[in-house]
């Protein structure tokens, strides 16, 4: 098992320092989030061959690894122009991925276009439906499951919301039809409430699909007869969710980490707080101490 830190909060930081500090907040592994200097959102790898470099030499001098690399282009866009961007962005990241050291890869199904491309307020943008852009993901799909299979590296999915597919069933139902041993799932623990009720029964059925799990607290919007967010106009369409530290919001954390346990998952466990930057470092410190606590409770013979 793997524990991981998200280090969006300390994006600010350089790629030395930032090793730096991923060892002082006692984590061993990274899970790279976007970042303006290496794969930034939407556009082309900026990882040139010095950075890498620097970027391997900073992991090894601080005896951390990089557990996952997390890109976010536009694959779902039904705009094939935006699209076929994407597909040629994403194979330069996998072959980032593989010069790094790296074997796990991890990424969302997709906002579809970009915005200036559409003015309606849905997933898709302008008067494209999310079926047009599940078939704008499918083409992308068929063409990058096989570089992943060629050079061995793992594809971990998410459901978000916001994007086209948001939910737990379909988006297994999709992986599943894959059918590759490089496309797994990944259960983000701060999305829970928009997948269903049943956290354990969500987990059971996932199953072995589940390589990674992405571990944040989050409240449960649909709480209090809907009124938990009130939001204004009444029927605006809006996507509220947190990634906070764990024990701030309703996730039950026995819950997640025993059932977790129960389908003998094995993968990597990544700290994924976004909400108070002025605080990140001793939320990472936090999370990565209580993260501990439940895999020695339910992984009594596992070390990270």
């Amino acid at each position: 098992m793997r524990i991981a830190l998200d280090p969006h909060m300390h994006r600010h930081l350089g790629l030395n320092a930032l090793c730096r500090k991923t060892a002082e907040l006692g984590y061993g592994y990274i899970e790279l989030s976007p970042r303006d200097d290496f794969l930034p959102w939407w556009v082309r790898p900026r990882a040139h061959k010095e950075r890498i470099a620097e970027f391997k030499k900073a992991l090894t001098d601080r005896g951390v690894k990089l557990a996952s690399l997390l890109p976010m282009y536009r694959w779902a866009s039904p705009h094939e122009d935006e699209r076929v961007a994407a597909v040629s962005y994403w194979k330069q990241a996998i072959e980032i991925a593989v010069e790094m050291g790296c074997d796990t890869m991890n990424s969302e199904f997709g906002r579809g276009p970009s915005p200036d491309r559409g003015h309606k307020s849905n997933c898709c943008g302008g008067h494209y439906t999310h079926e047009t852009s599940e078939a704008a993901w499918w083409r992308s799909i068929e063409e990058l499951v096989p570089v992943f299979e060629k050079h061995d590296v793992t594809l971990n999915m998410e459901p978000h919301p916001e994007d086209w597919c948001e939910t737990l069933h379909p988006a297994l139902d999709m992986l599943k039809t894959i059918g590759s041993k490089n496309v797994k799932f990944l259960y983000c623990a701060p999305h829970t409430f928009y997948f269903g009720d049943d956290m354990a029964r969500m987990i059971e059925v996932a199953g072995p699909m589940i390589a990674h799990v992405h571990v944040a607290d989050t409240y449960n919007h649909k709480a209090s007869s809907g009124l938990r967010y009130i939001i204004n106009p009444p029927g605006a369409k809006v996507t509220i969710h947190q990634h906070m530290d764990m024990h701030q919001g309703e996730i039950d954390w026995d819950v997640f980490f025993g059932s977790l346990a129960k389908i003998g998952f094995d993968g990597i466990v990544t700290a994924c707080v976004f909400g108070w930057e002025d605080r990140a470092d001793a939320s990472g410190r936090f999370m990565r101490s209580e993260i501990q606590k439940y895999v020695d409770k339910y992984w009594p013979a596992k070390s990270a």
